[in-house]
């Protein structure tokens, strides 16, 4: 009878602990990269703003993974963006030794359902987010020194803004513009943002907006010299995902609080989701580095706490917040903040879809 006990409480101390198990997995064992060689692919040339983003961090992402491969960076632009995409999407392998890094540029075409796209974001696992910033000013002779109480007065100048294209990351400020019922003639052709910020500078466009840093280092001088007058920022996520005022410029309202000054409620509705979706996906969480979705969860885990280690490495936040601003990279939630940037609601979509036929004539094609 005492040996059946035994047998009996042995047995059940053995379910117990499978219990447990279940209930408390082990957590998988770090990969080691001893002498492995990582390409980081970026569909940009060199010397752009993403393959710069990348060149910067890899060798602390290195060193913080075990064994401190050798990361060499991809660039892979022949057939542009969303040809080198397609390309890293047709040819990834999960082992950890491909990585790919994403931009705004990257994510809209795939939003706004271009047929040259043939990836899917669901096709892969995020490893970290860095995020970006935007500042839309005007000239100060329009004698606007608060979006909110001189609405009326911004409303009666003839605005034109220049525009690198309606479905480039212009998409976003250019329906805030429409969200905020300013009429603003939108001008197509210019090659890059500086062009549209020495266009404003000569008077001929009359409201603009500039990524964080060119305007930390072109702009800001004018405003001192009280020649233009900033209005608002896109914004920046806060701890809980949700947008706040960007960090960089804690004291310039968001879009979003100017939105709900002017018009007397919160946005809500389908065009704010389409904006929030394009603002995340186009800067809030700009640029991702991320594995095939089908990379084992040992890589995986190994890539984000080195990722972690990254984000407080002291020279690598240095660098981020001299050349982005002053953003936190994302590592943790990271799967939602994707999921929140790369995904829009049917309803968000058709009216984007529809705004984008009947403003500007696009289609896709």
């Amino acid at each position: 009878m005492k040996r059946r006990f035994l047998l009996k409480a042995a047995c059940a101390s053995l379910l117990a602990i499978g219990s447990l198990a279940t209930l408390n997995p082990m957590p998988a064992q770090a990969a080691d990269f001893a002498g492995k060689t990582i390409e980081w692919w970026i569909p940009f040339r060199e010397g752009g703003g993403s393959d710069t983003w990348a060149r910067a961090v890899a060798p602390t992402l290195a060193k913080f993974l075990p064994g401190q491969p050798t990361i060499i960076i991809k660039n892979n632009a022949q057939s542009g963006a969303i040809g080198g995409t397609n390309e890293y999407f047709s040819r990834m392998e999960p082992n950890g030794l491909m990585i790919f890094g994403t931009s705004g540029s990257v994510q809209f075409p795939m939003l706004l359902k271009d047929p040259r796209v043939r990836y899917n974001y669901d096709d892969v696992t995020p490893i970290f987010a860095s995020p970006a910033g935007g500042v839309v000013y005007v000239p100060a002779e329009f004698g606007v020194t608060d979006i909110v109480k001189d609405i009326d007065k911004l409303k009666s100048q003839k605005l034109r803004f220049g525009s690198q294209g309606i479905t480039s990351l212009d998409l976003v400020p250019v329906l805030a513009f429409e969200m905020l019922g300013l009429e603003v003639e939108t001008v197509f052709g210019f090659k890059s943002r500086a062009t549209g910020r020495l266009s404003t500078m000569r008077g001929e466009t009359t409201i603009d907006y500039q990524t964080t840093p060119a305007y930390l280092k072109h702009v800001t001088p004018l405003v001192e010299e009280g020649k233009m007058v900033p209005l608002f920022t896109f914004g920046a996520l806060d701890a809980n995902g949700e947008i706040g005022r960007d960090p960089t410029l804690p004291d310039l309202p968001s879009f979003p609080e100017v939105y709900e000054a002017i018009h007397g409620k919160a946005p809500s509705g389908a065009a704010w989701d389409a904006w929030d979706a394009f603002f995340r996906s186009g800067y809030a969480t700009q640029k991702f580095l991320v594995v095939p979705k089908d990379t084992p969860e040992d890589i995986v885990m190994t890539y984000r706490e080195a990722a972690k280690k990254m984000a407080a490495d002291p020279e690598t936040v240095a660098f981020l917040h001299e050349s982005i601003g002053n953003y936190t990279t994302i590592v943790d939630g990271i799967d939602k903040a994707m999921d929140r940037a790369t995904k829009v609601s049917p309803e968000a979509e058709t009216y984007i879809m529809g705004w984008l036929k009947d403003r500007f004539g696009y289609e896709p094609k």
